[in-house]
């Protein structure tokens, strides 16, 4: 799945448009590196997105492509 659709369906980014214009920005990581919008991201790697002064840490439990709102939260954890 691409970063920016999994920002968006797991609800950690509100639109994917948004998450794309982060993607450009260099804000997310995947394991480490800089990710465009369509890098694949798969269970078990860890997402790190710099909003503001503090980078927040997701590590990927689970990939779907339709998920209700309230099970969003089974998809990632944060990571300190």
């Amino acid at each position: 799945m691409r970063i920016d659709k999994y920002l968006k369906v797991s609800r950690i980014i509100k639109r994917r448009t948004v998450a794309q214009e982060a993607c450009d920005q260099n804000r997310v990581m995947i394991n480490g590196k800089v990710a465009k919008a369509g890098a694949k991201v798969s269970v078990g790697d860890v997402i790190e997105i710099n909003f503001g002064t503090s980078p927040v840490k997701y590590e990927v439990l689970e990939l779907k492509e339709h998920v209700k709102k309230e099970d969003t939260s089974a998809m990632y954890r944060v990571v300190d």
